[in-house]
């Protein structure tokens, strides 16, 4: 198992890398408390996303539909589907997620993870720039 990564409040931790896997898929924990700053709306074209609800419940929203994700609930979100999730409950929620295949792992998130140490609120510029750089396309709310 990876160290954690942590950007400001929400956690990831990787049980498998994309470099463990030759780059055929990755595997995290995602842990996000209530109320937590999450990743604005965004979209990728060059993989798939599954998300598996571990513990308490957030809300994901894909294409402009709104799914509440539970323990033992799952979620597709195929290559070019517009997505962002929230945890609105009043408990810490944790799911898995598996990206396949694996052209995105850890680096994105250290990137963000080492943006967001700088202090004070990110530059949205920059944000851009590194979610590019990994192929993630943000999309205006």
């Amino acid at each position: 198992m990876h160290d954690p990564i942590r950007i400001g409040q929400l956690t990831i931790r990787f049980l498998i890398d994309r470099s463990d896997s030759k780059d055929s898929m990755a595997l995290f924990e995602l842990t996000v408390p209530p109320g937590a700053k999450v990743p604005a709306p965004h979209y990728h074209s060059n993989w798939d996303e599954t998300v598996y609800g571990l513990e308490g419940s957030m809300i994901w929203t894909l294409s402009g539909t709104a799914t509440e994700l539970a323990p033992g609930g799952h979620l597709f979100i195929p290559r070019g589907a517009v997505h962002h999730f929230i945890n609105r409950s009043e408990a810490p929620a944790r799911a898995l997620v598996m990206i396949a295949p694996g052209v995105l792992g850890s680096e994105y998130f250290r990137d963000l993870a080492a943006l967001m140490a700088v202090g004070g609120p990110p530059d949205p510029a920059r944000v851009g720039e590194v979610m590019a750089r990994h192929g993630l396309v943000p999309v205006p709310g």
